[in-house]
């Protein structure tokens, strides 16, 4: 009984940690796909996990976003 006591708390710490956490999406092949560093779609380059400024993205970053491409994406001057 008294290992149910640490083993059960433990069990749902442990699944409550795998559901929560977050999936990182900008991955190295996205750079491959784009051809681009890192900096040209994030605003922290490079961006750090866990940081929070790692998921503010620039304009080419949104339009990546949105169109998961960067085709017919025109930089802004």
């Amino acid at each position: 009984m008294s290992h149910l006591k640490i083993a059960f708390p433990a069990a749902i710490l442990l699944g409550g940690f795998l559901v929560c956490t977050t999936a990182s999406f900008g991955t190295p092949e996205m750079a491959k796909q784009t051809k681009k560093a890192c900096g040209y779609c994030h605003v922290q380059n490079p961006p750090k996990k866990g940081d929070p400024k790692a998921k503010e993205l620039k304009d080419a970053g949104k339009y990546f976003q949105e169109h998961k491409s960067l085709d017919g994406y025109v930089e802004k001057k």
